[in-house]
């Protein structure tokens, strides 16, 4: 089985922001394998589905982007999920908006989210995406900016970081991750 987990903030409110384009790329994964994400357990909101003979589970968790670690234990947990069998997709500050970056360890990185899942699995080691939404201007606000939505000038660029992104995890179902990581850091 294979698991890949969107981080974001659950509520409308949330719906679209900068903070949210884990769960953005969960929804998009969802449409392209036809997978229903909407099962709620292991407090996420969690889709299974068979994707090229590979059993995959999308996860959202609605934890709050703060205690993602919490909803990635409890999956872990009831699944007897393992975790080097995951991919967790998340927004990252450093990296240039519209470009990815496929990783299998680090720190957080100042992310809570992934601060969070690093507390909770006792490790700096799992695959991951991070999805670059760039930084503030200088003066602003992080919270702020991370908790805003896309400008329209920017919807198009998100929309192709996204395929992008589904295109790398789809590719790493069937394929060793440094592998998947030499064909999509670009």
């Amino acid at each position: 089985m294979k698991w890949i987990a969107g981080l974001g903030n659950p509520g409308t409110t949330y719906q679209g922001t900068r903070h949210n384009v884990g769960f953005l790329v969960v929804d998009e994964l969802a449409r392209r394998f036809d997978i229903k994400v909407t099962q709620s357990k292991c407090k996420a909101l969690l889709g299974e589905g068979n994707v090229n003979g590979t059993k995959v589970v999308l996860i959202k968790p609605m934890t709050y982007m703060n205690l993602s670690g919490e909803s990635l234990r409890a999956f872990m947990d009831y699944y007897k999920a393992d975790l080097a069998d995951g991919i967790v997709v998340y927004d990252d500050l450093d990296t240039d908006l519209g470009r990815i970056r496929l990783r299998y360890q680090g720190s957080s990185g100042g992310h809570n989210g992934i601060k969070s899942i690093i507390a909770h699995t006792g490790t700096q080691t799992f695959n991951r995406v991070r999805m670059g939404i760039s930084r503030p201007q200088p003066g602003e606000i992080i919270s702020d900016y991370v908790l805003a939505n896309f400008p329209k000038r920017d919807q198009t660029l998100l929309a192709e970081m996204i395929s992008y992104a589904c295109d790398s995890i789809e590719y790493a179902l069937t394929h060793p991750f440094d592998e998947t990581m030499g064909k999509y850091n670009r």
